[in-house]
């Protein structure tokens, strides 16, 4: 059995092409494997709060030296890591937002990269403790920002989401990016080539 996690971001509802797509992708992947085991995170309608200082203060001190206020200010996230370590694998539904990622997944990513929970620094320098995973990030976009488009230099979503889950160990991620959704004729072949990444992806994830 593998545990998958599910993430939402977008804050749209039934508009949304990215929860659209990763319920797609989810659904699929569950008719065909339905011994797996699915849980799912809304962070477009139900965020996660933002680190402060008492967070910081907790992330970086040993628990045992933690007092009841420190221990509230990291009690959240300790949730949300332990849900991200028990998973097997991930799905995300992200919309781009100003060339990049919605500020509700930023602060659910605040919130799980942590130190010595989803990395550490050694003497060899940084290294991410969350190996042997696998995620499937899918993105939708207005404009056209595929690897031909003079507007690639504007995509920070990608290279982002690479870097920071790279950072704590996960490299095997696949991009289903839509593009163009927002010109007309140009967004009903986005999602068909977005459509059937998605059921590549299963056949071989």
């Amino acid at each position: 059995m593998v545990n998958i996690l599910h993430i939402d971001s977008s804050p749209r509802g039934e508009r949304s092409h990215s929860r659209e797509l990763s319920k797609e992708f989810v659904s699929a992947w569950k008719a065909a494997h339905p011994e797996d085991a699915i849980a799912y995170r809304d962070l477009g309608h139900y965020p996660v709060p933002h680190v402060d200082e008492a967070w910081i203060a907790a992330s970086f001190s040993p628990p045992e030296t933690h007092t009841p206020e420190l221990a509230e200010a990291i009690r959240i996230s300790d949730e949300l890591v332990d849900e991200f370590l028990a998973a097997d694998r991930y799905v995300f539904g992200v919309p781009m937002y100003n060339f990049n990622i919605p500020s509700t997944l930023k602060a659910y990513i605040d919130q799980i990269v942590r130190p010595n929970r989803t990395f550490v620094l050694d003497a060899q320098g940084y290294r991410g403790l969350v190996e042997g995973k696998k995620a499937v990030i899918i993105t939708t976009r207005g404009g056209d920002f595929s690897a031909t488009s003079p507007f690639i230099a504007y995509d920070f979503q990608e290279p982002y989401l690479r870097a920071i889950f790279g950072f704590i160990g996960i490299t095997d991620i696949q991009f289903i990016n839509a593009n163009s959704l927002n010109e007309g004729d140009a967004r009903t072949q986005s999602l068909s080539e977005a459509r059937a990444a998605i059921q590549d992806a299963i056949a071989h994830w």
